[in-house]
């Protein structure tokens, strides 16, 4: 049976640098899937299509060929051929990314990619919906969070960090609608499967949340 790890959590709880050091520590992939909506949303804001046009957003997801590698130094994204790992970490395609992540048939594509990824080889993947839909059977599941002042500051300092020069007020409100936006979503919203063990990391270090999540896989890989 398969080792997969699936990891759901709010935007900015660290999925991605906790999941890498988790995947690691197991020595299996990570696999982030939030980087695949943001390639779509990448691509749409590109082309200059309206990411509130559902069918124009269908369309591209059905169009264009997104794929993953997984190299060194983590995973990287690419569109058509095009590394687009540096380019999809703005508040603007993340926000893109929201958004079209809310249709049905972009979920049902992207989702379809998961799975055929995590049955050929063990994994850890995140994202909103790994446990509730793409890995409902996963051999553990976990949902990673903090409050929204924690992941905003530690978007700001990100940030920050790269001269971006947004205020803290502003990472936060952003943040706030990114939150309403995946929970209220129609399809798939954002939301902690019954069986997923909460791990909120507001008052952990980066370690401290990578060993919660090892003893959680562990135990449940033995129990």
């Amino acid at each position: 049976m398969r080792l997969n790890v699936g990891i759901d959590g709010p935007v900015s709880a660290g999925k991605s640098s906790v999941a890498d050091a988790v995947a690691a520590r197991l020595g299996i992939l990570h696999l982030d899937t939030g980087a695949m909506y943001r390639a779509l949303g990448l691509t749409a804001v590109r082309r200059g299509i309206d990411v509130q046009d559902e069918e124009a957003i269908v369309r591209l997801c059905r169009e264009l060929k997104v794929s993953v590698s997984h190299e060194a130094d983590g995973q990287h994204t690419f569109v058509e051929g095009e590394d687009v790992t540096g380019l999809i970490r703005t508040p603007e395609v993340s926000m893109a990314a929201s958004t079209v992540s809310r249709y049905a048939d972009v979920r049902r594509n992207m989702v379809k990619i998961q799975q055929q990824l995590a049955a050929e080889t063990d994994m850890v993947l995140d994202g909103r919906d790994i446990c509730t839909t793409v890995l409902p059977n996963a051999t553990a599941k976990i949902f990673l969070t903090a409050s929204q002042e924690e992941r905003a500051r530690r978007r700001y300092l990100e940030m920050q960090a790269k001269g971006m020069n947004d205020t803290f007020e502003q990472v936060l409100e952003e943040l706030k609608k990114r939150d309403d936006q995946d929970m209220n979503r129609p399809v798939e919203p954002l939301r902690q499967a019954p069986d997923a063990v909460l791990v909120d990391t507001t008052n952990l270090t980066f370690d401290e949340a990578v060993d919660a999540i090892l003893k959680i896989v562990e135990a449940n890989r033995h129990g």
